[in-house]
């Protein structure tokens, strides 16, 4: 429904199972393994780690950031976040939501968010195509986001919507798309189909839930 604004992300690679991640100024020494969870996304371990965002992603040019997968070996600062991971791994699970699957997912937050919805129409993509901020492509759990309210790369659990065309009683989502009419509490969800079809949206009103 929204035409989008000029992509700025570039195409990275798919991380690559194993692989580690270097932090900038941290020698063999200093450094720790941390395994990741399906969760995880480079923004939420830049928070619980205290390190810049931009500095971890500088220091990975070939990683994709959504593409962190649980089991995954990262490298990561050793003494100085040592209580950060002890913490992290002894969280204990405050909120979770049940799917319509029936699945329980923990969530951090949840946001009264006014949605739209957009296809892979070139009207609305623009010169770059059917592709999203960092030029993977468009699929269903696309969701472009205000990134100072949803940052790139938050995974979400998406109610309250009434469409055909996407999965009854809720879906899960991730942040990494982004729009020019897409500020503050609103999201823009990508949905397949013909443009006509997917302007059947309209605005609606959902319930956005931060997964943990």
């Amino acid at each position: 429904m929204n035409n989008r604004w000029t992509k700025l992300g570039t195409r990275s690679a798919a991380l690559v199972l194993g692989a580690a991640l270097l932090i900038p100024g941290l020698t063999a020494h200093a450094a720790t393994t941390y395994t990741a969870k399906d969760s995880d996304t480079f923004w939420k371990l830049s928070r619980q780690m205290n390190i810049p965002l931009q500095q971890l992603m500088d220091a990975n040019p070939g990683i994709d950031p959504l593409n962190i997968y649980a089991g995954l070996k990262l490298t990561l600062p050793g003494s100085a976040n040592a209580s950060v991971l002890k913490s992290t791994a002894s969280k204990s699970v405050a909120q979770s939501i049940a799917t319509a699957s029936g699945q329980a997912l923990a969530f951090s937050k949840v946001l009264d968010i006014k949605a739209t919805a957009y296809s892979a129409a070139a009207e609305e993509n623009g010169k770059w195509g059917a592709v999203d901020y960092f030029g993977d492509p468009l699929k269903l759990g696309t969701i472009a986001v205000d990134p100072n309210v949803i940052p790139f790369g938050t995974k979400v659990y998406i109610t309250g919507y009434d469409f055909a065309g996407l999965p009854s009683g809720g879906m899960t989502a991730t942040a990494s798309d982004a729009g020019g009419a897409i500020k503050g509490n609103r999201i823009d969800i990508f949905v397949p189909g013909s443009r006509q079809f997917v302007s059947g949206f309209g605005y609606q009103n959902v319930k956005v839930y931060v997964l943990d």
